[in-house]
């Protein structure tokens, strides 16, 4: 496997990004697609509308929030091997909008890519 990454959508592309995959349901505000730079916009990996709702990226919510996305995840197997695929090709660069840096989807993405 080369490079998972994660990385804000809103810091600047760079070549060492390689596949640039938006992991979220809703587009980033204020984000132009042609300034977002991406390979694809995976909305089926991120997480449920009602997970992300009852989330709101609080912080005492996120260990719940870890094993409910989890289960999300176990009816998308192929979508996440399809992933890794990516990701043993090339660099992989999870991109997200939210402003935690540490507690937010493509966190868990990634290190489920990384350690499955």
């Amino acid at each position: 496997m080369r490079s998972v990454q994660i990385k804000r959508i809103y810091e600047e592309a760079s070549p060492e990004d390689g596949f640039r995959m938006l992991v979220d349901r809703i587009w980033p505000r204020g984000i132009s697609k042609e300034r977002a730079k991406l390979d694809e916009w995976n909305k089926e990996i991120a997480p449920s509308t009602e997970l992300r709702k009852w989330f709101d990226h609080k912080m005492e919510k996120f260990e719940e929030f870890k094993l409910l996305y989890s289960k999300e995840l176990e009816s998308k197997k192929e979508n996440l091997n399809r992933m890794k695929e990516i990701a043993q090709k090339g660099n992989l660069t999870l991109l997200y909008a939210a402003k935690d840096t540490e507690m937010n989807q493509a966190v868990l993405l990634r290190d489920l890519i990384l350690n499955e």
